[in-house]
């Protein structure tokens, strides 16, 4: 929804609308301001409110995340006192490999998952993070950067379009310019950046905000490897519009709960498992088995499947813990209601 930059000051720079006022009708009731997290850091965090950025308190029981809109109660020391419920998310599995989620940046309008064109496409670590950027809600795009260093990009180009069907795929360089504004005309609203280190995010970054506004560093000739130079996540306006979010880079990205992310960066495999024989198929070694029969024709690329069946294995390993874990803390609810009756029923009888 468009909103008019007078309506709601300088926070419609940062992404705030009309429903989201309409949300906030509350919060404004109760005294609070609406404020955009801007970075958080052990405890406290950076916002923008309409006057501008503050520094506030994280409220108890409250874990914001870079891009969330959240409460403000204002005093002496600035406090967050609810955050807004999120619109997307990027949630990936925590570094613990536990049963819950790490959320990586909110209300997300467009992931732009940064691929280096100095080293050879990794087109499974392009899938695993395209699932992670469309289970979040947003819309991906791919660009594939540096290409100021790389003679003939086509090949790259046609791969990496074949492991992100549906998904723009733009060919960049920091350094000529050459499609970023082929790659400004993709993003709408808050934008993230998502990447393994090294793969030029920060600089992209840079020059799609018009200036040196996130560190950089070298990467090492041997492997192509940077150093963390972007240490936490900060929000940052775009020039044209929109917000940007820059992201550490991701050494391993495990996947928390993206059944309709992998639907998304898999879709041929839906529409191939229909002409199955068995409405259960594993696609193993069954009998007519479409899916097998599209590798055997050369349709299917036998890696385009084996990169599904590890993601999707570890998806259902992933959400097989988050149901364990949840049936658990059931079980620990029903436990303490039914200590907390017979503590109840003992005291009624010592009454009588």
């Amino acid at each position: 929804m468009h909103t008019s930059p007078s309506r709601h000051g300088g926070l419609s720079a940062y992404g705030w609308d009309d429903s989201l006022e309409l949300s906030f009708a509350a919060h404004r009731a109760a005294g609070h301001e609406p404020v955009r997290v801007i970075a958080v850091d052990r405890g406290r965090c950076d916002v923008v409110a309409a006057a501008g950025p503050l520094r506030a308190v994280t409220g108890r029981g409250l874990d914001p995340c870079t891009g969330d809109w959240a409460a403000l109660e204002p005093g002496g020391e600035p406090r967050l006192a609810a955050l807004l419920p999120r619109r997307t998310a990027i949630v990936r599995a925590s570094a613990a490999r536990d049963s819950h989620g790490q959320v990586l940046a909110a209300n997300v309008d467009t992931v732009v998952v940064a691929v280096s064109l100095t080293t050879a496409l990794d087109a499974g670590r392009l899938e695993r993070l395209l699932a992670l950027a469309w289970e979040s809600g947003a819309r991906p795009v791919v660009a594939l950067t540096k290409a100021d260093g790389t003679e003939d990009v086509s090949d790259v180009l046609a791969e990496a379009a074949a492991a992100a069907p549906g998904v723009g795929v733009v060919a960049t360089s920091a350094v000529s310019g050459e499609g970023l504004p082929e790659l400004t005309a993709l993003l709408t609203g808050t934008v993230v950046l998502l990447g393994p280190s090294g793969a030029g995010k920060s600089t992209l970054g840079n020059a799609l905000l018009g200036a040196d506004r996130l560190a950089t560093g070298a990467v090492r000739e041997r492997d192509d490897k940077g150093r963390h130079t972007t240490v936490r996540r900060e929000l940052l306006p775009l020039p044209g519009g929109g917000v940007l979010i820059d992201t550490p880079g991701l050494r391993g990205v495990g996947l928390h709960n993206a059944a309709e992310g992998l639907d998304q960066v898999f879709p041929e495999m839906e529409r191939l498992a229909a002409d199955c024989r068995f409405a259960d198929c594993a696609h193993e070694a069954e009998p007519d088995c479409a899916v097998l029969a599209a590798v055997e024709s050369g349709e299917l690329p036998p890696r385009r499947l084996a990169s599904y069946r590890k993601l999707l294995r570890e998806n259902a390993w992933a959400a097989a813990r988050t149901d364990a874990r949840l049936a658990a803390e059931q079980a620990d609810r029903w436990k303490t209601l039914k200590r907390h009756q017979r503590a109840m029923y003992r005291f009624r009888d010592r009454q009588r």
